[in-house]
């Protein structure tokens, strides 16, 4: 592939300048007056930036704690810009260096842990919050971004774990404190994706007095340079958080620049506003699709961040926002979210889990037998489609040609069972393994109602193959914090690009990542697809690595540790208040650039 598109302009001291002559400081205030309301249907499980690795932890916690780089806001295709950099990163070494130069005067917000006085964002702020991912006691799970990438980091994480603790004084040749504002950092290979996972939350700068006096509560209290702060007195864990504009974030107003026509209203709305323009942001857990549609549709909240598949028919007629709530002035807007959802296998499991003929066969019935069209017609309301493999649409490494991955076909289920010794020896409806014992296979089925509706699915999928299904609940934080230890056997999960390269897909799937609190949630290890991971991280986009992304996929397919993916359709509602909002694909939502008019109804 080549260098990201490292295009937009950087913004400059001296265009800084000028703002500050044409906009009096009163500009650059956000009115407090203002609130933007919103819900997710899950709970955040960490504001802890090296921890935190669901969306919706990650979109708050990005208001607060910012990683060097972002996305343009309105350019599509995406491409990076700087966010606490002077410009983009100077890239050399045939891109194993990367130079970052960080703009002096930006400040964290005040907190107890800087003793009163005002704390300068600096290069060994970066260098410190990278190596926290490396730490064996953070548990990160995003420690495999670096993995192997950081010249000196997995030496460090080795030493760390040999002594029981990280020495985050100790100089390493991969982070290197050229001096106060500047940090270069040296790979171990060429590898141009890098600049996209300093765009991710989990390299986001936190300072290390910070982390120091909140200890193993810093997930509840995070500190940053971003354009909002939490407000703690208000945060109700796992049900509201309240965020508030950071009134030690520097100044600036909204400046983004497109020559798209769909952008130009968009630009002569808000250029000029301050950054932030809102206030204050309340942000709700509604895990019940219906009750989410009704605080949107009463005013309650300012927009939907993805219409229910429950509401979906109440809503939409196809692709159509129904007329009495078009009349009102809401706008709906469809998205192609680069994103997989799947059902996984633990692979450590005696049950479902292992890599014998028996083994795949048992996990390839159980998806033969599942109704994966069904699941998106009617338990999703048609808003979705088959997935051709893991790499999603608008990702480089997706394969448009490449046959659907799944195949609904019963008969062949059974026949598979029957051939690997799956049989029913007691005659109750129900297969016994091929040593005899109960074949029992445990699903865990997130709370809400769709969640519960998909379960009746699989089971009564599975009871027509003779496969036991044994259903459990649980919260999506508590389903997740399972997965991560390992104790989550068979469940639905899904993955939203960070950027968008198929290896961000296929490292959820590498042996890196199967450790506890990894995200390869299945556990899944083979040499053969090691390898090949390790091969496309540094090859160019090319006919040559698109051969080894369809081996991979052709490897997945066949172990299934993965099965029946399929790709999510999105449609945002938005209030006629709601403002400047343009939803990006890979970037989570910047509420920092939108603003509220006039007309919301009383709360």
């Amino acid at each position: 592939m080549t260098t990201p598109l490292f295009s937009l302009a950087t913004r400059t001291a001296l265009a800084a300048v000028s703002f500050a002559v044409a906009f009096p400081l009163t500009a650059f205030a956000a009115d407090s007056n203002k609130t933007l309301r919103l819900s997710f249907s899950t709970a955040e499980t960490s504001y802890d930036n090296a921890f935190a690795s669901d969306e919706v932890s990650q979109s708050i916690g990005e208001r607060i704690i910012e990683p060097m780089l972002d996305y343009h806001y309105l350019a599509r295709p995406v491409k990076l810009a700087p966010r606490t950099l002077q410009a983009l990163p100077t890239i050399s070494d045939n891109g194993a260096t990367f130079l970052c130069q960080i703009k002096p005067g930006i400040f964290f917000a005040d907190d107890a842990a800087f003793n009163g006085k005002p704390r300068e964002l600096i290069a060994a702020d970066y260098a410190y919050s990278i190596k926290r991912l490396l730490d064996p006691k953070v548990k990160s799970p995003w420690q495999f971004l670096i993995d192997g990438k950081l010249i000196g980091g997995n030496e460090a994480r080795a030493a760390a774990v040999a002594s029981g603790k990280f020495d985050y004084d100790s100089p390493m040749p991969g982070l290197e404190v050229v001096d106060r504002y500047t940090l270069r950092i040296r790979l171990t290979g060429s590898d141009y994706n890098f600049a996209y996972i300093l765009a991710m939350p989990s390299t986001g700068a936190a300072a290390r007095e910070v982390v120091n006096l909140y200890g193993l509560d810093i997930g509840s209290h995070p500190v940053g340079t971003g354009p909002y702060q939490l407000k703690r007195d208000e945060y109700k864990r796992g049900s509201s958080t309240v965020l508030v504009a950071n009134p030690t974030y520097r100044k600036h107003t909204w400046d983004w620049a497109s020559s798209a026509p769909e952008d130009q209203a968009i630009i002569k709305m808000m250029t000029g506003k301050p950054v932030p323009a809102v206030g204050r942001i309340e942000i709700n857990t509604i895990e019940e699709g219906q009750a989410a549609w009704l605080s949107f549709v009463s005013g309650q909240h300012d927009y939907l961040t993805q219409l229910p598949a429950s509401m979906a028919g109440v809503a939409k007629d196809g692709d159509i926002l129904k007329a009495a709530f078009a009349n009102k002035g809401i706008r709906m807007v469809k998205r192609q979210t680069p994103n997989v959802w799947f059902t996984m296998f633990n692979m450590t499991d005696p049950t479902v889990g292992g890599y014998t003929p028996e083994k795949i066969a048992l996990r390839r019935a159980i998806s033969f037998g599942f109704p994966l069209d069904e699941q998106i017609r009617v338990v999703f309301r048609g808003d979705g489609v088959a997935a051709n493999g893991i790499v999603p649409p608008n990702v480089v490494g997706h394969q448009l040609q490449r046959a659907r991955a799944h195949q609904y076909d019963p008969a062949l289920a059974r026949a598979l069972l029957d051939r690997f010794g799956y049989k029913d020896r007691d005659g109750d409806g129900y297969r016994e393994m091929p040593d005899g014992s109960p074949l029992v296979v445990p699903y865990i089925a997130r709370t809400s109602l769709l969640e519960r509706q998909l379960a009746e699915l699989w089971k009564k999928s599975m009871d027509a193959i003779g496969v036991r299904l044994a259903i459990e609940t649980m919260k999506t934080p508590d389903m997740r914090k399972a997965a991560r230890e390992g104790k989550a056997k068979m469940t639905r999960e899904g993955w939203n690009a960070d950027y968008p390269d198929a290896e961000n897909f296929f490292q959820l799937l590498t042996s890196t990542t199967a450790q506890p609190g990894g995200e390869n949630y299945a556990r899944f290890q083979l040499k053969e697809f090691d390898q090949r991971y390790e091969k496309i991280r540094s090859m160019p986009d090319s006919p040559a690595r698109a051969q080894i992304i369809t081996q991979m996929e052709d490897i997945v397919k066949y172990y299934a540790p993965w099965i029946a993916p399929w790709n999510d359709v999105q449609y945002i509602l938005e209030q006629p208040w709601f403002l400047g909002f343009k939803k990006h694909p890979i970037s989570h939502d910047a509420w920092e650039y939108v603003d509220l008019a006039e007309g919301r109804p009383a709360k």
